[in-house]
């Protein structure tokens, strides 16, 4: 992996991240693939959107159908048919979700599938050997998130053995021969004396990239902001920087603003589901009354083919009968919405313009 940066603007970058199967321009945002796939959306679609980069989760493909199988298959690319590059999370955010279904040790996770109930052992090693099957082009490290609230106790335990693991996923990672690029992950919830010292341990293990975990868990906005603001600019200027679980385009829009420049999230997708759409003029919940015998297209200012050809009075009849067309039209809308965001947020860093958009959105 190679990462250029093209321009700075204060902290924000425009670069570009160079993988095994291909370019990522950044500011990025990955769409999430939870089980090989972004629910409702062929790959050529994701392209046509200007996807780059997915995220594809490790917790879920290992228990269905199981890394083995994907492997023999042709890595994750082959069996899912994208051909572009991939991310693939290491499990520890859905084990953290699991709550009473998970026992933490210092070997590693137990826990019961959600699937089978059976009892599984996730170790940092296990996590980066799945990987390795799964073919990704960037691999994370099994870290331990913490809740919120948490006290600095706690905290501090759970920051100090995520960095035990991330030290075995090194040594893993590099045992393994994998061409991946491995991402290590700060934690320490909210304080940022924790902060500190994880990225301290993780720059002495060194990465190829380094993300901003445990946030976006229930604390409030103005806090997460307050930690991005005092942790990434400590972050290393020449390696990416990714940003885990956010968020909404006015969060994805200030993150940048403050140096960040991978993001994923389930927003555009889940929202979709549920007839929540992101445009120019807020979010429409388009399930709601007043949209039935709207003839307007979503958003005027939209180039998607849902907008270009849909009216939502039209989405509207959709959701209302649960037709699985008006998930497909509704995502395609999000998605394209969050691509464009990407698009604007690269060209107003070049032209030196991001300020003022930044407050546009907000």
């Amino acid at each position: 992996m190679k990462f250029e940066i093209q321009c700075t603007r204060h902290a924000a970058r425009r670069a570009r991240l160079y993988c095994e199967h291909g370019l990522v321009d950044t500011p990025a945002f990955m769409p999430v693939g939870t089980y090989g796939a972004v629910k409702g959306m062929q790959p050529s679609i994701l392209e046509a959107l200007g996807t780059q980069i997915i995220l594809a989760n490790t917790f879920h493909l290992m228990l269905r159908p199981g890394a083995k199988l994907i492997e023999a298959q042709g890595g994750l690319h082959g069996f899912m048919q994208w051909r572009r590059p991939i991310l693939t999370d290491s499990g520890g955010f859905q084990i953290f979700s699991l709550g009473a279904l998970r026992t933490i040790t210092e070997e590693g996770v137990h826990f019961r599938s959600p699937l089978t109930g059976e009892s599984i052992f996730l170790t940092p090693e296990i996590s980066v050997e799945v990987q390795k099957q799964l073919q990704s082009d960037i691999v994370m490290v099994l870290d331990d998130c913490t809740p919120y609230p948490a006290s600095e106790k706690v905290v501090r335990q759970s920051m100090a053995l995520s960095l035990r693991w991330a030290k075995r996923c090194h040594c893993a990672h590099q045992a393994g021969g994998s061409q991946a690029a491995l991402f290590g992950i700060v934690q320490g919830g909210m304080y940022e004396k924790e902060r500190q010292a994880s990225l301290e341990g993780l720059l002495n293990i060194g990465f190829d990239g380094y993300a901003m975990g445990g946030l976006s868990v229930g604390e409030p906005k103005d806090l997460m902001f307050e930690v991005l603001e005092k942790t990434l600019p400590l972050l290393p200027a020449h390696h990416p920087r990714y940003l885990m679980g956010v968020g909404t385009p006015s969060d994805i829009a200030r993150a940048v603003a403050l140096g960040a420049d991978l993001f994923d999230c389930v927003l555009p997708t889940r929202h979709a589901r549920n007839g929540h759409l992101f445009t120019s003029e807020g979010v429409v919940r388009i399930r709601n009354a007043v949209h039935k015998n709207a003839k307007r297209p979503l958003d005027e200012r939209c180039a998607c083919s849902t907008c270009q050809h849909y009216s939502r009075a039209y989405l509207h009849h959709l959701d209302r009968c649960k037709d699985p067309l008006g998930v497909v039209l509704n995502t395609l809308h999000n998605l394209h919405t969050y691509q464009t965001l990407m698009k604007d947020l690269q060209r107003h860093i070049e032209h030196g313009t991001l300020s003022s958009f930044v407050k546009d959105i907000f």
